[in-house]
C-alpha cells in the first residue's frame, strides 16, 4: 500500500479542471452506500467554478507517481480562518492517508498567512465525514457558536437542498 508520502501536492493548475471534477464525481458515489444517492447522482462542480478555484489558487491536488491527480481539497480563505470546502479522493486511494495530508497543505497555507483556524461542514453521521475529520483534530461546533457567516452558509446548503439536520460544522484550531 502506498502512503501519502509516495504523493506530491502542488496548487492545481487549469489541466488539472476535468480530473478535479472526476475525482468529485467518483467520491460522491460512496453516499449510495450509505443511502445518499441524492449525493451520488449529483453533478459534479461546474467547470467555471473550478476553473476560478484554479486561478484563485484555492485547490491544492494530490499527485501519484504518474503525474496523475488522485485527490483535492478546495478551501476558502476567509478574514480569521480559512474554510474547507470539500476533500476528495478517488476510491481507490482511500485509506493511504491523502486526505489527511491535503487538510495539511490548507492548514500550512493558513499558517503562512497566520490564520489559525480551519472550519468545514459536513456529515454527522456519514463515517469519512465528521467521524473522519475528528480524527484529523476537528471538533464540532455547537449551533450557539455559529458566526453569522456559517449561519449564511447554511441557508446557502438549505437552497441547494442539502439537509443541514445531518450536518455539523466543525473547527480546527493550528497550533
Amino acid at each position: 500500500m502506498q502512503h501519502a508520502s509516495r504523493f506530491t501536492f502542488r496548487v492545481a493548475a487549469p489541466h488539472d479542471a476535468i480530473a478535479i471534477r472526476a475525482i468529485e464525481f467518483e467520491a460522491g458515489q460512496r453516499f449510495v452506500s450509505v443511502g445518499m444517492t441524492g449525493i451520488a447522482d449529483a453533478p459534479p462542480m461546474e467547470l467555471e467554478l473550478v476553473k476560478r478555484k484554479i486561478d484563485a489558487r484555492e485547490i491544492v491536488v494530490a499527485v501519484d507517481a504518474d503525474g496523475a491527480c488522485v485527490g483535492f481539497v478546495m478551501f476558502e480563505p476567509q478574514p480569521a480562518r480559512f474554510y474547507v470546502q470539500e476533500l476528495d479522493v478517488l476510491t481507490s486511494h482511500a485509506g493511504q492517508r491523502i486526505g489527511a495530508a491535503l487538510i495539511e497543505q490548507v492548514a500550512q497555507r493558513a499558517r503562512a498567512q497566520q490564520v489559525m483556524q480551519l472550519v468545514l461542514s459536513t456529515f454527522r453521521e456519514v463515517p469519512w465525514n465528521a467521524p473522519y475529520y475528528r480524527r484529523l483534530g476537528f471538533h464540532d461546533i455547537d449551533e450557539a457558536d455559529l458566526d453569522a457567516a456559517l449561519i449564511a452558509r447554511r441557508h446557502a446548503h438549505i437552497a441547494r437542498g442539502l439537509d443541514e439536520s445531518r450536518r455539523v460544522f466543525m473547527r480546527r484550531d493550528l497550533a
